[in-house]
């Protein structure tokens, strides 16, 4: 199906491109400066990805707003195959990636812990109630 709409990522604006990818972030003013320019350029526009941290310019954004969660235990399962797929034989033979990999992991898998003070379900259920959209 196609529609006259744009798909914005933030991970695309929150990361500087790199090898291997998300190593450097990008500054917050200059991320929000390039999300905002394509955004305002764009009558029709997706955004995907959480921006809880980003500003509260953009709790007003958006017309509207659709929270995608997985269980849990799929949600690590598919985030270990990525990392899989992404780095491949370089999980197993380089080090600093495997502990790099295992690192991300562990973080992502807080997502659900009420008391983790990093981007949580908390968070953004938290964030979700600012919105003024359905």
């Amino acid at each position: 199906m196609r529609s006259d709409f744009i798909h914005l990522d933030v991970d695309d604006y929150y990361w500087v491109p790199t090898t291997p990818p998300y190593q450097e972030k990008v500054p917050l003013a200059e991320r929000n400066t390039q999300l905002s320019t394509n955004f305002q350029s764009n009558p029709n526009v997706v955004v995907s990805g959480s921006m809880v941290s980003w500003g509260s310019e953009w709790e007003t954004a958006f017309d509207l707003a659709i929270f995608i969660r997985l269980d849990n235990a799929l949600r690590m399962q598919r985030l270990a195959q990525r990392e899989e797929e992404r780095y491949g034989e370089l999980l197993r033979t380089d080090p600093i990636l495997k502990e790099s990999s295992a690192a991300f992991l562990a973080w992502a898998n807080q997502y659900v812990d009420p008391n983790f003070t990093g981007r949580s379900l908390e968070l953004h259920q938290q964030w979700m109630q600012k919105l003024p959209c359905p």
